[in-house]
């Protein structure tokens, strides 16, 4: 082989180069040898296939008029990050028959529910629970914490939820005190799930190392929509992230209430955002945001996406088109 280089293309994008090393001193081919290692696995890194994960979108049936709309937008914002692809699972109609309702959750990585309707049926109630304990992940979205009241894993997949006959045998409240400093769980009777009027406010972070809210500002303002309130249910296992103030003045309840959320369930993780009412409610920054931070976590235990440069503040929400 003569001096000259010979250059190999698309060999996992990565180019290879070889020489004739034997008319090279030694000590100028271990330079040499360590250049063409640091090109390799630094100079072209970005260039190596990117692992994209598979999102299933389950809706159907919901108290909320925008379910679809909803869905498709949702869609969007996480195939916007180039990290996720996602499919839409559409169920059968409120009173239809179930039983053929079978998702094949174990094809994806997360699954992100948009529904709120009628019980699945045992066998896809036990296979997603198999999912999620197997290290499936979760992402559960606004008025998904109302489903299913009777579901005793589900229930412990998502903390704590609200309305369809919730109460004090369902679980603890669970808010933050401010004179403790700290989340407490409330047993005290009393129905769970209830909201004031729509309208904007201040989201307060709890965790502020936790991947999906680090670096994050302490304070944002969210777009108008509904403040949970008095949710309550098992509450295991369970990382409040960030909170809000459920004022008086908006009919709320006057205390301290969970807006986000991550829990284990076995192997599995899970984020749950109490946001998300309405169209313009998801087209917020920060909703759109922790949505897109809270499934790569769920999704790998970790978050590598940056916080965008219109991420709202503490007296200007932003919203996307």
């Amino acid at each position: 082989m003569d001096s000259r280089i010979i250059r190999l293309t698309n060999f996992n994008s990565i180019q290879v180069y070889f020489f004739d090393f034997m008319k090279i001193p030694k000590f100028q081919i271990s330079l040499f040898a360590w250049t063409l290692i640091l090109c390799l696995f630094v100079c072209d890194v970005n260039a190596l296939p990117r692992k994209i994960y598979k999102v299933l979108i389950i809706d159907g049936q919901n108290n909320h008029r925008n379910m679809a709309e909803g869905s498709v937008m949702m869609k969007k914002f996480l195939e916007d990050t180039g990290m996720f692809t996602a499919e839409i699972a559409t169920s059968p109609k409120k009173g239809e028959n179930m039983e053929n309702f079978k998702p094949e959750f174990s094809n994806y990585d997360v699954v992100l529910s948009n529904y709120n309707g009628d019980s699945w049926s045992e066998d896809t109630k036990v296979a997603f629970e198999k999912y999620v304990k197997n290290g499936g992940g979760l992402v559960v979205v606004h008025a998904a914490d109302n489903a299913f009241p009777k579901w005793l894993a589900y229930n412990k997949m998502i903390g704590i939820g609200g309305w369809e006959g919730r109460n004090e045998k369902s679980g603890p409240y669970l808010y933050f005190d401010k004179e403790k400093g700290k989340m407490v769980k409330d047993t005290i009777k009393g129905l769970g799930g209830s909201h004031g009027h729509q309208h904007e406010f201040v989201v307060t972070i709890r965790e502020a190392n936790h991947p999906i809210m680090k670096g994050l500002p302490t304070e944002w303002l969210h777009q108008k929509d509904e403040l949970y309130d008095r949710l309550r249910g098992p509450a295991e296992n369970v990382t409040v992230l960030a909170t809000a103030y459920s004022s008086v003045e908006q009919k709320g309840s006057g205390r301290i209430e969970p807006m986000l959320m991550t829990l284990q369930y076995g192997k599995g993780r899970i984020f749950h955002t109490t946001l998300g009412h309405e169209n313009y409610s998801q087209k917020c920054v920060g909703f759109i945001t922790t949505l897109q931070r809270g499934t790569e976590w769920v999704a790998t235990g970790k978050v590598t996406q940056p916080i965008p440069k219109d991420f709202p503040t503490k007296t200007k929400g932003r919203a996307r088109p």
